[in-house]
Parts: C-alpha cells; structure tokens; sequence
C-alpha cells in the first residue's frame, strides 16, 4: 500500500520504520524540514530501538521518502495516517488545531485528484474528532464520505523503547471505522501480524485509548498510594502489590472491569474506609483511596436521579442485596436507592429470591429492622407484581426477573444496573431503558 503519514514525531516516526518494514511504501510529511530530510535519509528523528535499521533499509529499497508539501504526498498515495500532536489546552481539552490543519491540506490536495483515499487518524483523539475530520475532508474536497473519501481511527498502544516491539507484537489492533471496506483495508496493514484484529464503531474505538491511558495512571497511583501506607507502618508495599498481583482470578484479572452499579456489602465499603483512616493516622496522602466512596456515592446518585426524574407512581426493585447469590444487605447501594425513593414519596416493591426466602438472622436481621423497617410490606414472592410497576430496576439477573420483564404494560421504564442478557435488552425499546454506565 501507498501511505503518507503526517507528522514525524515519535508515533510518525516509529509507524513509518514498522509499516515500510511491512513492505508498505511510506511518504513522511512534516513541516519540520530536519525531520524531513532525515527520513528522506532513511535516519530516524526519534531515538527509538530498531528504527534507524528499519528506516536505513527501506531507504535502501526505494520504500521511503518525505516532503514538506501534502499535495505531493496525497498524489501519490492511497492513505494517510494522521500521527500529529494533540496536546492540551489550558481547559485540559486537546487542541485538534494540527489534526484539522492536516485534514483541510488532504481534502484541498483531493480536490484535484480523482483515485481513492482513506485517511486514519493514529493520534490520540476524543469520540467525535473523525467525524469532524470527515466534515473537514468533505467541505475542501467536495466529495462525499463513501465515494472514493474514508475516515477511520487506528489508536497506536506503543510504549515508547519498545514502539517496534509493540507494533510487531501488539496485545490487539483496534480499527474504528462505520463500514466493511474501510477495516478491511487497514486490517492489510497487519497483515501477518499475530494479533487479534478488533472492528468496532469509529466513536468507540477513539474512547478506548483514553480508557486505557486513565487505566494505567489509576494503577501507577494505586501501587503508589498502597505503598506510601505500607511504608509508613513499616511494611514492604512493593512486596505487598506483589502478593496482590499473584492473584490472577480477581486482581489482575476481568473480574469487577465491567460497567454497572455501585459496590456495596460488609467488606468493600469499610474496608476503604479503613484503609483511609490509617493513611490519615500516619498523615499520607491517598486522594484516590480516598475518592473511591465519594464515586461510589455518585453512582448511586445517577440512578436515583434517573428514577425521580420520570416521577413514577411505583417503582420495581429486582433485587436488594448487594450482590446475586447472597442476603446480605449490610451496605448494599440498592438500599440506599430504596431508602432515597421511598423517603421522596414513591411507592416500591421488591422482588429478590435470596431475600425473600432467607431466614434473617444476626446482623443482617438488625440491619432491616434499623434501615428498612418496612421490608415485609415491599417484599412481593410473585416477580410478576413487581413489574406492574411503572418504572423497574433490574439488579439481579434472574429467570424470575427475566420473565417478569415479558409481562411489563408498553411504555414501562427499565433502569437495568447489570447489563441484562442482549436479547432481553433488544425486546425492550430504546426510549424505554436505560443502562447505568453504557
């Protein structure tokens, strides 16, 4: 393939070694002239293992040039890939002011021509940017997306000192782009590399790398906050994230890395809190730590503002414990929003299996009888009669609940906290529900 990339920092840089190396033809284009010229030389502009060799051989094999000028880049080629800096305004927003410069010069140069383009944006950039780019590209070129004019992302996952071994061996390749055509054809630039090739829409493919930055920094914070406390009890915190990373069932692993409703239960919440109290006792800062109930708090919020904002006449509960498989409701957010409902004026009724033919004992009893007195009265053993209600709350998925959902009157409200099974989501229309995080 033909392909021009704009912007020859790192990212540009190290895509250029990899995609020649891949037996691509590459055009640089850059405003910096040094940059320029040195990969014109087949010379690296960034100190990066593995890429001067690259360059040097595809310089060899006539695979490599680069210029100052888009229009002569675009004739000659079939795609581009948009790796300029998007760096931060003083709001903490990206400045797009590269990304749309670069998009105009495209669609201009295209303007003149009559072959085929896609242009991929390999920066780091907010849902939203390619469609402003198609915008862009559409205006100064005066054609249309979908005749001959594509946008697409391809988010880079390169660690710099490691940017070749990275792109010849990456945990994924993620293409965003809203047609077959498109993913196909910068699938091909892959091609041969073992990795799983994920297609998604073109909006949620720019979300996923800023998911994944944020990721990483919470890890890098958390090891150093766990650390900080451990340390100022005379305890080894590098030996204790060691311990914590040797569980690979539910530390490093999927568990709990899903979208939903807020955590709850007898150990989550006080043990933060907790922790939190001996940081302060020993006067260390932990702001994450310390945020975690705060946005658990507001979690909770979201739902109950969801719910009061309909103003409905009743509410069904499926589920009140704080998690599917236990009675436990020490602490569980779905009181809470139970509490906040019923206090507000609502009606409710709950239907929960593990509740319902529980034997309350112990502190779980007490728990009731000083939080939610008048459980007895909510409770309904029929899942049906709960989803007469006019707004329901799916906490629990269940084959009761699941069926329940079958029997609700048209124009029922579902708020649904675990992300149901799709083919129940599907049967339920789209201005009818309403998923806590997705």
């Amino acid at each position: 393939m033909r392909i021009a990339i704009f912007g020859l920092g790192y990212v540009g840089s190290v895509s250029a070694a990899c995609l020649a190396g891949q037996g691509h033809s590459i055009v640089g284009v850059d405003t910096n002239t040094d940059k320029v010229n040195m990969i014109a030389d087949g010379i690296s502009p960034v100190q990066e293992p593995q890429v001067p060799e690259l360059l040097m051989a595809a310089k060899a094999d006539r695979r490599v040039q680069a210029t100052t000028v888009a229009a002569e880049a675009i004739a000659i080629t079939d795609m581009s890939m948009l790796c300029v800096g998007t760096p931060s305004q003083p709001s903490g927003n990206i400045d797009l002011g590269y990304i749309e410069s670069v998009a105009a010069q495209i669609g201009t140069a295209l303007a003149d021509l009559d072959h085929a383009h896609t242009v991929v944006i390999r920066s780091t950039v907010m849902p939203g940017t390619a469609q402003r780019v198609g915008e862009i590209l559409e205006q100064t070129s005066g054609r249309k997306l979908g005749e001959g004019l594509a946008v697409a992302v391809n988010p880079e996952f390169l660690r710099e000192g490691q940017g070749v071994a990275d792109f010849f061996a990456p945990p994924l390749v993620l293409i965003g782009a809203d047609d077959e055509a498109t993913a196909a054809q910068i699938a091909d630039l892959y091609a041969g590399i073992d990795a799983e090739v994920l297609v998604e829409p073109t909006r949620l493919a720019e979300m996923v790398k800023y998911a994944n930055n944020s990721w990483h920094a919470v890890k890098v914070t958390f090891a150093n906050e766990i650390g900080a406390v451990a340390g100022s009890l005379g305890i080894d915190g590098s030996r204790v994230m060691e311990i914590l990373c040797a569980d690979k069932k539910l530390n490093i692993s999927t568990a709990y890395l899903r979208p939903g409703f807020a955590f709850g239960g007898s150990c989550l919440p006080k043990d933060v809190r907790a922790l939190g109290f001996a940081a302060k006792s020993q006067d260390v800062s932990v702001p994450l730590i310390n945020s975690l109930l705060n946005s658990n708090a507001i979690q909770v919020q979201r739902v109950v503002d969801q719910l009061v904002s309909w103003t409905p006449a009743s509410i069904g509960f499926f589920g009140l414990s704080f998690k599917k498989g236990t009675d436990d409701m020490r602490e569980s957010p779905l009181v809470e929003v139970v509490e906040r409902m019923i206090g507000k004026g609502f009606g409710v009724v709950i239907h929960d299996e593990d509740v319902f033919g529980a034997e309350l004992v112990g502190k779980n009893r007490d728990f009731i009888e000083r939080e939610i007195p008048h459980l007895s009265n909510m409770l309904r053993e029929d899942a049906a009669e709960v989803a007469a209600a006019e707004v329901l709350v799916i906490s629990k998925v269940t084959d009761a609940a699941l069926a329940a959902l079958k029997t609700r009157k048209p124009g029922t409200k579902v708020v649904d906290l675990v992300r149901i099974p799709e083919a129940d989501r599907l049967a339920i229309s789209a201005e009818d529900y309403v998923g806590v995080a997705w």
